[in-house]
């Protein structure tokens, strides 16, 4: 006999991570959004400079930043990105009663939108947007590789560092999506290796070419110039990173490094409180049908971790990047779900206590962190 919702615990555990959600937003709202608004206030006025993307179109539109446009933009692209996820699970798995566990382990993973929420106005977000739209659209021509390619280099000048946090997962989703459905062709293989030159090529300009070539105290008269409440110097607190150069973030990040090392059984935990979703993107891979797919999948979640590793050595927002890297985890779940299977994977079990309560404690947590867990 079937459960009502009422009976149903994952159903309560989807509005509780509702209310999570909405809590977080509120509580947002009464922090300052350091590093969100100055990079509403950066812009290309100096020439190419990294970072500065969302600025630049944010002064298409207005001449002083509110800080409130922050909580505004951050909030319309969460929600986009909550809005297309959905659609994209129920393209790939459905909403029938059966997937709801595999739904709650996902969209209520304080890696996931919780993070995004608490982390709200940051970038990471635009990553994993733009790798939701390249598992919706088609992949049948090479359109979608040049977008691929265009999303790819949209991130990289929001910031540069998308080339290891999200461009290697829209890498791997075009591979899978693109590449494995068809022949390859000295054209497809041609447009795919420039991109990835080109993307390289974006990515060290960005990097080594994008500094701001002012003094930061006449960097700083600009952007209070652009600040819709200028007496608000305390939001500025943060305009030297775009003078620090990799050397420094190299030297700040093993300065951190014994003690943010301590948080690493936390992100340990956290990981292991998913092992029925882990499980189950193993069970879709060893169910495909081809055996090369199944190395090249492998293959590629090696290749994002890598790149998060390097991440790691880098920079210290050791938080989003676990959380972003398990994200990734994620959509690569949903691209691995669209190649063809030999067998159909049981869904998670949604009677297994174990399991049960594991749902219920990742449906808790608020989320993960920034710089270090909780």
């Amino acid at each position: 006999m079937k459960r009502t919702a009422r009976q149903n615990p994952w159903r309560v555990m989807l509005a509780v991570n509702a209310t999570v959600m909405t809590g977080l937003f509120l509580w947002k709202l009464t922090q300052r959004p350091f590093i969100p608004y100055i990079h509403l206030l950066v812009d290309y006025h100096f020439g190419f400079i990294k970072r500065a993307l969302i600025g630049a179109v944010v002064a298409l539109f207005t001449t002083k930043i509110p800080v409130w446009l922050v909580f505004v933009l951050g909030g319309s692209v969460w929600l986009l990105t909550l809005g297309l996820f959905v659609q994209l699970f129920r393209r790939t798995f459905g909403f029938d009663e059966k997937q709801l566990p595999l739904f709650v382990f996902i969209i209520g993973s304080p890696f996931f939108l919780k993070n995004f929420m608490f982390a709200l106005g940051h970038f990471d977000i635009y990553g994993c947007l733009a790798a939701i739209i390249l598992l919706l659209v088609p992949a049948r021509s090479l359109a979608y590789v040049l977008l691929a390619t265009l999303l790819s280099a949209l991130l990289i000048l929001i910031h540069h560092i998308h080339l290891l946090m999200y461009v290697p997962t829209i890498i791997a989703i075009t591979v899978l999506r693109h590449y494995l459905a068809r022949d390859l062709t000295p054209l497809n293989v041609g447009v795919g290796a420039l991109a990835v030159v080109g993307l390289g090529a974006l990515f060290l300009a960005a990097q080594f070419f994008g500094t701001m070539p002012i003094p930061q105290a006449d960097f700083v008269l600009y952007l209070k110039s652009r600040m819709a409440d200028p007496s608000r110097t305390d939001l500025l607190e943060f305009a030297y990173v775009w003078y620090q150069p990799l050397a420094k973030e190299f030297q700040d990040t093993w300065a951190r490094m014994p003690s943010n090392l301590l948080g690493v059984p936390v992100y340990a935990l956290l990981i292991w409180l998913h092992t029925p979703l882990w499980r189950y993107f193993a069970a879709v891979i060893g169910a495909l049908a081809d055996q090369r797919h199944r190395r090249i999948v492998i293959a590629a979640l090696i290749g994002v971790s890598l790149g998060y590793l390097i991440i790691f050595l880098t920079v210290f927002d050791y938080a989003r990047w676990i959380s972003s890297w398990a994200v990734c985890m994620m959509l690569l779940l949903h691209a691995a779900k669209t190649l063809p299977a030999a067998k159909a994977v049981a869904p998670i079990s949604s009677d297994d206590r174990k399991t049960t309560i594991l749902g219920w404690v990742i449906t808790l947590m608020p989320r993960v962190g920034i710089i270090r867990p909780f």
